[in-house]
């Protein structure tokens, strides 16, 4: 009886495990400030990687957002930020830990190389966005929206 609750409580944790993923909407915060910046949808492709949606962008005090993308590389030279692709091939490593994908700034128009991380609530995606190595890189913190 009590290897039939321990086979019973393991399927439960490995399922709950494995049920966390980054597929949802997150509101993305100021790394500096801690002010929200804006919302991205984030979805999973046919390729089993992640890739995020630009969907909203927060005004804030002294701060009008940028309708476009005028410093970006091509394809992005130019093209409206709210519905840009700015997480592309992100991939997941396991459970709570995403890596090789690359997150472009709308704003200073570079292109980063991504990872990340998702909290043990599911309510957390910690993301480091860096160039070359990940010591040389900003953090971001984002929240998961209900």
């Amino acid at each position: 009886m009590k290897v039939f609750f321990g086979v019973i409580a393991f399927s439960i944790l490995c399922t709950s495990a494995m049920a966390q993923n980054i597929t949802g909407t997150w509101r993305y915060m100021d790394d500096k400030t801690g002010e929200a910046k804006g919302i991205v949808k984030i979805e999973q492709q046919s390729d089993g990687s992640y890739a995020g949606t630009a969907l909203k962008a927060t005004p804030r005090a002294g701060y009008t957002p940028k309708e476009f993308c005028t410093n970006c590389p091509a394809p992005y030279t130019n093209k409206p930020i709210i519905g840009m692709k700015v997480i592309s091939g992100l991939k997941s490593s396991d459970e709570v830990n995403y890596n090789d994908g690359k997150i472009i700034d709308p704003v200073s128009g570079k292109i980063y190389r991504l990872k990340g991380k998702l909290s043990a609530n599911d309510k957390k995606l910690f993301l480091r966005g860096y160039i070359g190595v990940s010591a040389v890189g900003r953090n971001q913190t984002w929240l998961r929206v209900e």
